[in-house]
């Protein structure tokens, strides 16, 4: 018989319309009874389905992690009783015997008997952090997009001032633009413009800003620009509202104080490590880090968090944002090690900060990145670096220590003599002998 771990809790599908709840209760004779009613999901009817938990004194609430459906319920239950969000795909019932009433008893039956593994929520100001960083790189991305449809305007136009300049939206970029929808300029009084090293090139900008414009060519071109300088508005001053926020999160969350319930008691003690720091020294610690600037760090500290003690190890931490091999092996045979699902804003983030990291001389990064390419592949070795990243930041984080590069010549220090021995035998297939001195 499966051991009693909650005698008061309930269990709730959450649909966009709806939600079917289903309180159950442990009597001193140590059976099971319960209750399923449908609420609504307004404000006024979720604080119905509140007062209807309190009536039999609920302790804990288990509920599927529908999209988006579950924040509205969670607001309203949070503080008031401990509150677990876990996984579909984990509690899936036996085939054939799906209703809604059936999920949320079933649900109800994991979580009295302590068979859920809740999923991580941050404290509400962490929460608050993650939608305008998560914001903030939709906005990015969208300018992303209106710069790739001003390029292809530009092509439309025989404007062929991508292939001449690397960046068509930097100072010098954007000069000549702004003198192709004013319509004011000859080409040689365009490439005038060019400022710093692109004034090497004025022969082939004149060139490349030779072309056939029409009066609605340049109207869509000066919609798309100010569409643009508008993004960048935003970004900034979203940027901004997130550094005022960060400053304002003077305390650092403890593990547990929340009342999320989104933390296991066994993950909540995983070690003597100091008291967490908080956010904004994080993200200057963070920002130390190759390849990791200061919007990486925010996004970093929104999505982890700054307590590493709900995460047992770095591994622990890689595998809950998706950038660590998956584990597929059966009769002693390896499988496909293909990273699972995870969180895709962190995961996103790495991957840019790794990028930027692998294109820096002479740090350990670069060289386990040019290690692994020749025989992993580029996507294949970039996840690996952003790997080494996300477990250098968790020892960052959780022993607040800075950033340590081991060096561009750390594999070869290692490998000392095996790297010696691999030279000497290359020099003796081309016919030459050596004589090593220290």
């Amino acid at each position: 018989m499966l051991r009693i771990v909650v005698r008061r809790g309930a269990g709730l599908d959450i649909h966009k319309k709806m939600v079917v709840a289903t309180r159950m209760q442990v009597n001193e004779d140590e059976r099971m009874v319960w209750e399923t009613k449908t609420f609504g999901t307004m404000t006024s009817e979720l604080l119905e389905l509140c007062d209807w938990l309190s009536d039999w004194e609920c302790s804990h609430a288990a509920m599927e992690s529908t999209a988006d459906y579950w924040k509205p319920v969670f607001n309203v239950l949070e503080g008031s009783l401990e509150v677990m969000l876990v996984n579909a795909q984990h509690v899936k019932h036996v085939p054939g015997r799906k209703t809604d009433a059936k999920d949320s008893e079933w649900l109800a039956e994991l979580l009295i008997h302590g068979l859920l593994k809740p999923s991580f929520i941050p404290p509400k100001p962490q929460r608050e952090l993650r939608e305008m960083t998560r914001y903030r790189a939709t906005l990015v991305r969208d300018r992303a997009r209106v710069v790739n449809r001003v390029q292809k305007q530009l092509e439309g136009m025989n404007i062929k001032l991508a292939s001449v300049a690397t960046d068509v939206m930097g100072v010098s970029g954007r000069a000549m633009l702004n003198a192709i929808i004013a319509d004011r300029m000859t080409p040689l009084e365009m490439a005038e413009l060019a400022r710093g090293r692109l004034r090497n090139k004025i022969a082939e900008l004149e060139k490349a800003l030779t072309g056939i414009v029409g009066p609605r060519q340049r109207k869509v071109l000066a919609l798309q620009l100010a569409h643009v300088d508008f993004l960048d508005e935003q970004v900034e001053e979203l940027s901004a509202e997130i550094t005022r926020h960060v400053q304002a999160m003077d305390e650092p969350p403890v593990s547990g104080d929340s009342g999320t319930g989104s933390n296991p008691p066994e993950e909540r003690d995983s070690g003597e490590l100091p008291p967490p720091m908080n956010f904004e020294q994080a993200i200057i610690l963070l920002d130390t880090v190759p390849g990791v600037n200061q919007r990486v760090a925010e996004t970093v500290v929104a999505e982890l968090g700054v307590d590493m003690r709900r995460f047992a190890t770095p591994e622990h931490a890689a595998a809950w944002t998706g950038i660590a091999p998956g584990n597929n092996e059966s009769g002693g045979k390896r499988y496909s090690g293909r990273t699972r699902k995870g969180n895709q804003a962190l995961r996103s983030v790495l991957i840019q900060a790794a990028w930027a990291a692998v294109r820096k001389k002479d740090i350990y990064l670069k060289a386990k990145y040019d290690r692994l390419v020749v025989r992993r592949g580029k996507k294949r070795a970039i996840v690996a670096v952003a790997h080494s990243i996300l477990k250098s930041m968790w020892y960052m984080l959780a022993y607040h220590v800075p950033y340590q590069d081991l060096g561009g010549d750390y594999f070869d220090k290692r490998r000392k003599e095996s790297k010696v021995n691999y030279h000497l035998r290359q020099l003796q297939k081309l016919g030459y002998s050596a004589l090593l001195q220290p």
